[in-house]
């Protein structure tokens, strides 16, 4: 696997997908990972997004093949930007495509205040909305939407009891069991991708995303946000029971240039629910700069 030296000289690794860009005519496009600290593997190719070009995806610290970090301030996000500058330089790309999924949108966030020019697109995959200091409660009322489905009452009492307990093993098996609540439908490719997650998970790393992160380092990130001059695409599904929906719409009214898409019948994965809208989808903003009109 390829890697790169960061600012402090840490060797982080990233995956290459998909046909090099002076065999496919397209820019390669960068694709953070959520969790926040899941194990990007997740990804998988975005529902064969790598058949028309090439993805970059790197393992943040402490996550897949990188080391985990000797300074626990480098796991919080603005760090994490830092780390997506080197991969950039290493990569020698003057200017470039960024996608984010869940969490990392925050990552993502924080590299677009501080680094815009450097953008060419950005898009945010079922973003959470904290960096925006609002946590709205739309994602419970989706989840009790689908009380009527088989999975949901043993799906009901494992979120309740991740919120009690702190015991890894148990979290694992409990994310198990409430895996249903964040695709669209629960079929063969769903279940598959729901069972690589106890694997992914990565405590430390997770629990240093947000660490030191005031209110102060918010509200600057979110100011900068207003000149951030590339098109932004947020996608937003309205089976999302873990992010929601009004997050993805906050996360867009913090941006100029944001067009938001919700998807019907999609999670929080929606690679997975329903590859080729969301490719259609992904590759029409990247080359046009908006999304489909349809």
């Amino acid at each position: 696997m390829p890697h790169y030296r960061s600012y402090d000289g840490s060797e982080l690794h990233y995956r290459v997908l998909g046909p090099a860009e002076s065999e496919s005519g397209l820019p390669p496009l960068v694709c953070l990972a959520g969790g926040p600290a899941r194990d990007a593997e997740y990804l998988g190719d975005l529902g064969g997004l790598d058949a028309a070009r090439q993805l970059i995806v790197p393992d943040s610290r402490g996550t897949g093949d990188s080391p985990p970090a000797e300074d626990p301030d480098s796991y919080a996000f603005p760090r994490l930007a830092e780390d997506l500058e080197a991969l950039r330089a290493h990569l020698g790309l003057e200017r470039f495509a960024l996608l984010a999924h869940s969490a990392a949108a925050a990552t993502a966030q924080a590299y677009a205040a501080t680094h815009p020019d450097r953008l060419t697109r950005l898009v945010l995959v079922c973003p959470g909305s904290r960096l925006q200091g609002e946590l709205p409660d739309d994602a419970r009322e989706i989840f009790e939407s689908r009380a009527h489905e088989d999975w949901w009452p043993d799906a009901s009492v494992a979120v309740q009891r991740l919120a009690e307990t702190g015991d890894m093993d148990e979290v694992r098996g409990l994310l198990q069991r409430a895996a249903p609540m964040a695709y669209g439908q629960w079929d063969a490719p769903q279940r598959a991708h729901a069972a690589t997650e106890p694997a992914q998970l990565n405590p430390v790393p997770r629990a240093g995303f947000w660490q030191s992160i005031d209110d102060r380092t918010r509200e600057a990130v979110l100011t900068a946000l207003h000149d951030v001059p590339c098109p932004v695409l947020v996608i937003t599904g309205d089976r999302d029971a873990l992010s929601g929906m009004r997050a993805g719409e906050l996360v867009a009214a913090s941006f100029p240039h944001a067009h938001l898409r919700p998807l019907h019948l999609t999670g929080h994965y929606p690679w997975v629910d329903d590859p080729p809208h969301f490719r259609t989808l992904l590759e029409t903003f990247l080359r046009t700069g908006e999304p489909p009109t349809t």
